[in-house]
């Protein structure tokens, strides 16, 4: 007997494995705390829509809005894992019994679709990015996947809510968030109207059966009209598989555009790229030291004036004009220092804190794998003469004058040599040490602090700097 199962197009056997590539590329990156695989995967980050935005890589925003304007929607279905993650869970609602057709032809919601794009580019002109980090796709799918190791409740709880969305979305309607918030969808949605290679309906084979539009997780194919929103339609090639009279395809134009349709392509280029350059504009491994007396354990956080921020980022503003709040530096830091900020204008990005552990000199982790420029690449020596913050002594808290015992942990520890212990009373001969911090010399990494067996607070902690300066 003949078979009478359909075979799955090739184009979708093509676009699933590309798929799923990507897709577990950036899984590992988010859950390699060692940061080995960046030197291998990193640039499927780099080449995510908004980080390479940030970053002002207007070659790889060239490169996609090209991908756009000839294959469609692809980055969507293949590059972005967002995209990739909502088809999973699609996929997995449509094996319920009855469900494998489920979807049927909606209307654009511009009343969403837009005012939510203009309402994130003016939190990326106006440098609130931890707003507009909350809706960017790849922003959200990083801390959706660092949640499974974090450390912090914050960005837990931050991922799982991210996921709970997603997956309300996608179980239910396949493509809406990609159609409906996602602002990265959006802007490629308007170069993809005018792509060269699309999905295609002959109106004289088809016979206006529906499968292509119940079996469209876009929801963006009006079989009865033999019309797709282009603007909408990810190229995920379902609807050549569901068709059974070889009435769709991706291909070519088979008449040449009209000049004013090559108007409106060109236009359309031109204002994404505005777009892009007005929103330019704009880790796990816990150790416990004795240092000498104790182990490290249960120390608080201390009330820092300012933040401190990685060495790369350049300072406060610069972090939080380009930062997406992705997480990959917090998972990838190798010393426990990086954590999300809960403070509501920095909210999520990184900061640094050293009740675990403490910024080493010759760590340049963060800087090389982060995708958007936040934290720009920098060499160890570089590092090393970057001043990210300035220690501060606090006496009441030092042991040697507060217990009366011999210290010294923090001049002992410290990598640059900025602290030297001097008597606290020239006058007395066997007066206690005490540390004196030369401010000009400090970097900021946060030796002293970590290891200083003070508790629970230091006597000795790292007050971050605005802006970062070269020593």
């Amino acid at each position: 007997m003949k078979s009478t199962t359909q075979r799955t197009h090739p184009l979708v056997w093509i676009r699933r494995t590309l798929a799923l590539l990507f897709f577990l590329g950036i899984v590992l990156l988010f859950l390699d705390t060692t940061g080995i695989l960046h030197k291998y995967l990193g640039w499927m980050a780099k080449i995510q829509f908004l980080p390479a935005l940030l970053s002002l890589n207007f070659l790889i925003v060239g490169l996609l809005a090209l991908l756009s304007l000839i294959f469609g929607r692809v980055y969507c279905s293949v590059i972005c894992p967002m995209g990739v993650l909502q088809d999973g869970i699609s996929h997995l609602s449509g094996m319920r019994k009855g469900k494998k057709f489920r979807f049927s032809h909606k209307a654009e919601k511009k009343w969403i679709r837009y005012p939510v794009l203009l309402l994130f580019i003016i939190a990326i002109v106006a440098g609130a990015m931890p707003l507009a980090s909350l809706i960017a796709p790849y922003s959200a799918f990083g801390r959706i996947i660092s949640s499974v190791h974090a450390k912090s409740l914050l960005t837990v709880t931050v991922g799982v809510l991210s996921f709970l969305v997603i997956f309300l979305f996608a179980w239910k309607g396949g493509r809406d968030y990609c159609n409906s918030i996602c602002p990265v969808g959006t802007v490629l949605g308007f170069l993809s109207r005018f792509s060269l290679l699309k999905i295609r309906i002959d109106e004289s084979k088809c016979t206006a059966c529906g499968l292509c539009s119940r079996k469209c997780k876009s929801s963006c194919i009006d079989y009865k009209e033999h019309k797709v929103d282009y603007s909408r339609c990810v190229a995920c090639m379902n609807c050549l598989d569901s068709c059974k009279h070889g009435a769709i395809s991706y291909s070519l134009k088979k008449k040449k555009a009209g000049t004013a349709e090559a108007d409106k392509a060109r236009r359309a280029f031109l204002t994404a790229g505005t777009l892009a350059l007005a929103s330019s504009t704009l880790k796990a491994q816990q150790r416990k030291v004795d240092g000498g007396f104790a182990v490290i354990e249960d120390k608080k956080i201390p009330q820092r004036d300012c933040p401190i921020v990685p060495a790369g980022a350049q300072g406060l503003k610069h972090l939080s004009d380009h930062c997406t709040a992705c997480q990959l530096c917090v998972s990838a830091c190798p010393n426990d220092v990086l954590r999300p900020s809960t403070r509501l204008e920095n909210l999520m990005q990184p900061e640094s804190s050293y009740e675990k552990g403490y910024c080493r000199p010759e760590c340049t982790v963060c800087s090389e794998v982060c995708p958007s420029g936040a934290i720009q690449k920098i060499s160890k020596e570089e590092k090393s003469s970057i001043q990210i913050g300035h220690a501060v002594w606090i006496r009441e808290n030092c042991l040697p004058l507060r217990d009366g015992v011999k210290c010294g942990n923090c001049a002992r520890h410290c990598p640059v040599g900025a602290i030297q212990m001097v008597k606290s009373d020239p006058a007395v001969a066997d007066s206690p040490r005490i540390p004196v911090v030369n401010t000009e010399r400090c970097i900021g990494c946060g030796a002293c602090e970590f290891l200083c067996p003070s508790r629970p607070f230091s006597a000795i902690y790292v007050e971050g700097h605005q802006r970062h300066r070269i020593i």
